[in-house]
């Protein structure tokens, strides 16, 4: 357990982090108050309990990308580096039935190994649904694994579409043909996937994806974890840890299936979307809360003003 709650990211080996993360600490102490990429409705009883611990103003004002989601055309225009531009795969998921695609990201940061990427390929395979599977660096694998990428995809076509680089997964989360999100569990992730009304297959890696996870399977009651336990980036104790084909298949059979846990978990995810989208409408939580702290802001610039 300890492994999984280090606080925010203490005990990462990597050289002055634990200096940048003191920084942080003492930006904290001397704070009027913080802001939070979330909405009231979801996590009532944290941000109450963490504004308590804190002593101080806890604004929450997501999710933020539905605001993203009205610029996502943009955004998926600035040059990023992907080999499948954004209207390739939504005409491509156009082509698919309604809550049937697995969407598979792991996020800017992390990246299965070769081991698992081989694993999680053969388990998506099995799985018989189709997906859409970002792999953010596949330059960084050696010979086999990108042979064996390239004949999977040969094996899946027109089921499965790869995509080595950037993707554009707001666009694709909100796409009506897309069902579930294998995620590392990031926060932006993790409000992504909320926001498009998703359940998920959590995959942590490493610090608050775990407590991220725990939110989404056992608080949620929307995701289904393929089982990690313990970090596999930034290990201190370097250790191999593989999720297997049969867990990868059952996972995503668990999430997209048509059970009453698998149709409970989409009412929930659902549900979910809707108050996420009233939070930032006029009235709503987060959009109050942001007019509050604009409120904030323009009284401490004219008293600054003032006095000068």
């Amino acid at each position: 357990m300890r492994a999984q709650a280090l606080g925010f990211f203490w005990g990462i080996p990597i050289p002055r982090w634990e200096e940048f993360m003191d920084y942080v600490e003492r930006a904290w102490t001397e704070a009027d108050g913080v802001i939070m990429n979330t909405f009231e409705e979801m996590e009532p009883e944290y941000v109450a309990g963490y504004a308590a611990a804190r002593g101080m103003r806890v604004w929450t004002v997501g999710p933020v990308s539905l605001y993203h989601h009205l610029h996502a055309a943009m955004l998926a225009a600035r040059g990023n580096t992907t080999d499948v531009d954004a209207d390739e795969s939504l005409r491509w998921l156009d082509g698919k039935e309604p809550d049937f695609v697995m969407y598979v990201s792991f996020g800017s940061i992390a990246q299965a190994d070769a081991k698992q990427a081989v694993e999680l390929g053969l388990g998506l395979e099995a799985s018989r649904h189709p997906f859409i599977w970002v792999i953010k660096n596949d330059g960084e694998y050696d010979g086999t694994v990108r042979a064996f990428l390239d004949e999977l995809e040969a094996r899946v076509a027109g089921r499965g579409l790869l995509i080595r680089g950037w993707a554009p997964q707001v666009l694709i989360l909100s796409h009506a043909a897309v069902g579930g999100f294998v995620t590392h569990c990031g926060w932006n992730s993790t409000m992504e996937a909320i926001t498009a009304g998703l359940p998920v297959v959590t995959w942590p890696h490493f610090t608050d994806q775990f407590l991220n996870q725990k939110m989404a399977v056992e608080v949620l009651g929307i995701g289904v974890s393929v089982g990690i336990t313990e970090p596999l980036l930034y290990q201190v104790v370097e250790k191999e840890i593989v999720v297997g084909r049969n867990v990868v298949e059952e996972a995503v059979r668990s999430v997209m299936g048509g059970g009453e846990e698998a149709k409970g978990r989409r009412r929930r995810a659902r549900a979910l979307a809707v108050k996420a989208r009233a939070a930032v409408k006029e009235g709503g939580s987060s959009h109050r809360n942001l007019l509050d702290l604009v409120g904030r802001f323009e009284g401490v610039m004219a008293e600054t003003t003032k006095g000068a």
